[in-house]
């Protein structure tokens, strides 16, 4: 996959990925960003009401691989699981249909993103950098969430951490584009759903665990049975935004089943997988395409970039 010709874009995205390591350390050959990690890999199953809302290979098709990736926040390796900041947790999903050809999610545990486009989420980033978040007073993040509403509602979701990789809800940032084979479109949000039910702990809970409880805990649960997760679309209305990953659409709004994804075993050769994989936030599949949210092609860009970088670095 090219990088955009879009030399703004690029500018943006490579600034980004510079915050990036300003915060957390430049750590080679993990992710600026979600940097601890595993892979799982499994199948997914299409539900029978799925074609109705897309025409998407792997939907029309009886089953497909799949390979994800569960992580913690923040760009540090070894971050501990019962740290805060590794809330939200990232989902990443990939859909192999063929060799190189490929359909991704890239999905997180909170409900929406702080700002609308990247180059207000720069400015948030740097006044992160420049701040105590134990004493904001006065701090340049203070001044940055005063004049931003919306990035101010996203610090202050609560973002508990789960008792499980498998027992959380995880979200796409952006909306979609769905088309089905009668050439209807509507625009929808993924939203991963768990078989096993959601499940949080509590801060003493959380305590009390292992730097590693969730990556141990996956391992474990994935050996005695199989991970399941229900893949759902949130489909928006007429009159609904769909280019704006800040505006959350009304709960009542109607969520078509996509399918089951059956996780079954742990990815061999982890960390060099993870070091490999490149996820792409941009479908890039007839009958899904993407919207036209500004962070679409920005996040795009610094997937591909950082991905180049970490596959330059010596293997982990």
């Amino acid at each position: 996959m090219p990088l955009p010709n879009d030399e703004k874009l690029l500018a943006l995205s490579h600034d980004l990925i510079q915050q990036f390591d300003t915060i957390f350390g430049l750590n080679p050959g993990f992710r600026p960003a979600h940097a601890k990690g595993t892979m799982l890999s499994g199948t997914f199953t299409p539900a029978v009401a799925a074609a109705a809302l897309t025409r998407a290979p792997h939907i029309l098709r009886e089953s497909t691989p799949v390979t994800v990736r569960f992580s913690n926040s923040t760009g540090i390796p070894l971050l501990p699981d019962n740290d805060p900041n590794a809330n939200p947790r990232g989902l990443a999903i990939r859909f192999s249909m063929a060799e190189h050809v490929h359909t991704d999610i890239v999905s997180h545990s909170a409900d929406g993103f702080p700002t609308r486009t990247g180059r207000e989420f720069l400015e948030f980033l740097r006044a992160l950098a420049a701040s105590d978040p134990a004493n904001l007073k006065g701090s340049p993040l203070e001044s940055y969430l005063g004049t931003h509403p919306s990035a101010l509602a996203f610090v202050q979701t609560p973002k508990p951490a789960p008792s499980s990789f498998a027992r959380e809800n995880y979200f796409g940032v952006t909306a979609m584009k769905f088309t089905n084979q009668d050439g209807l479109s509507r625009f929808g949000r993924y939203r991963i759903v768990p078989e096993a039910g959601v499940e949080h702990l509590d801060d003493a809970a959380v305590a009390a665990k292992g730097a590693n409880y969730l990556f141990e805990e996956i391992s474990e649960r994935v050996a005695k049975e199989p991970v399941r997760f229900r893949v759902l679309v949130q489909v928006a209305e007429d009159g609904d935004v769909v280019d704006d990953a800040t505006i959350h659409w009304p709960e009542d709004r109607e969520q078509v089943e996509l399918g089951t994804i059956s996780l079954t075993e742990m990815v061999a050769d982890n960390a060099h997988e993870q070091q490999k994989i490149i996820f792409d936030p941009i479908p890039r599949v007839d009958g899904i395409e993407p919207s036209d949210d500004p962070l679409l092609e920005l996040r795009a860009a610094i997937y591909l970039i950082s991905g180049r970088r970490r596959r330059a670095a010596p293997a982990q």
